[in-house]
């Protein structure tokens, strides 16, 4: 079958190991079951996969990609949760130390057809497109735990969302404004800013600046570029959600402004099945649909993970079948 993998790493040159070809058609265990991919969508993870974080050497070759809606076996439309579980683990399946995500330990999503536990497999609103569909599984849902299950907001509230431009962002700035919270957001681009403003954001700020007020809620996915920003942008007892680190892991800690205005920081990965079922909904109530920066052929892969690198995109990128 046709699709897209990673063929060797390369730390510095992560497309250097991309391989746009032939798989043989997935292994299907006792109690998985097959997709048939329609569309499928970018995220960051697939770049650092290419420079071998949480991607080993002796995995490869690996089909890339966490995210994908199509066709089920039976021909029903359906959208791919990405977070595999252990077999025996009950509840939260976040919180198993065994999980992966599809594209670590099992083939990803880039390709005709991907093979996932029956329970990863949920149903398709029929008002979201299949391109739509696709961008919700690992940055929607990430942002949707971050908004609703980990923030403790409540509608009148203000948030503010670092880095408005990539997929989690944007989703972030359209759920917070869909909700009933008031929406800071940041960026070093001025066009950015300007779509996030167009997404539902009340006010928005170059990265760093002064807000207007203290916010009760902070969602960071930069990491060391902005974290102390975040730290001081925020009310005392508020809460720091933090998804990601793309600018780097190791900030200082601020821990004294932390402990002294009783702040909270809470870690937040992916999301579980029922919140990506509920988020469907909450787009299908709604209306509220993923922003989309381009639509292209999945044979175009290369060109849409460029983008993911130098950050010329705004919302998510999808590849189509």
């Amino acid at each position: 079958m046709f699709a897209v993998y990673a063929g060797s790493i390369n730390p510095d040159d992560p497309l250097a190991g991309l391989v746009v070809g032939e798989r043989p058609d997935p292994e299907v265990p006792d109690g998985w079951t097959t997709v048939t991919v329609k569309a499928a969508s970018i995220n960051h993870h697939d770049v650092w996969s290419l420079r071998g974080v949480g991607l080993k050497s002796e995995s490869l070759p690996m089909i890339l990609g966490c995210d994908a809606a199509g066709y089920d076996e039976d021909g029903n439309e359906v959208l791919v949760h990405s977070v595999i579980s252990d077999p025996s683990w009950r509840g939260d399946e976040t919180l198993d130390p065994k999980r992966s995500l599809l594209s670590e330990r099992h083939a990803g999503t880039f390709a005709d057809k991907v093979a996932v536990p029956r329970r990863n497999v949920i149903a398709k609103p029929a008002g979201l497109s299949f391109e739509e569909a696709a961008c919700l599984p690992t940055a929607w849902l990430t942002a949707y735990r971050m908004l609703f299950t980990q923030s403790d907001l409540k509608q009148g509230d203000t948030v503010l969302v670092q880095g408005a431009g990539g997929g989690v962002a944007t989703a972030l700035i359209s759920l917070a404004a869909a909700a009933g919270f008031r929406v800071y957001a940041t960026s070093r681009d001025e066009d950015k800013r300007t779509k996030a403003l167009e997404l539902g954001a009340h006010e928005v700020f170059e990265s760093g600046a002064r807000l207007p007020s203290k916010v009760d809620a902070v969602m960071e996915t930069v990491g060391a570029a902005t974290w102390s920003h975040s730290v001081r942008a925020m009310r005392p007892g508020g809460t720091i959600v933090i998804s990601g680190a793309t600018s780097g892991d190791a900030p200082p800690a601020e821990l004294t402004r932390i402990f002294f205005q009783q702040m909270r920081v809470h870690g937040s990965t992916m999301g579980t099945r029922d919140e990506l079922h509920r988020l469907a909904q909450f787009l299908d109530v709604t209306g509220l649909r993923p922003l989309i920066d381009s639509v292209i052929p999945m044979e175009q892969a290369a060109d849409g993970l460029a983008k993911v690198i130098d950050g010329s995109l705004f919302g998510k990128i999808v590849l189509t079948r």
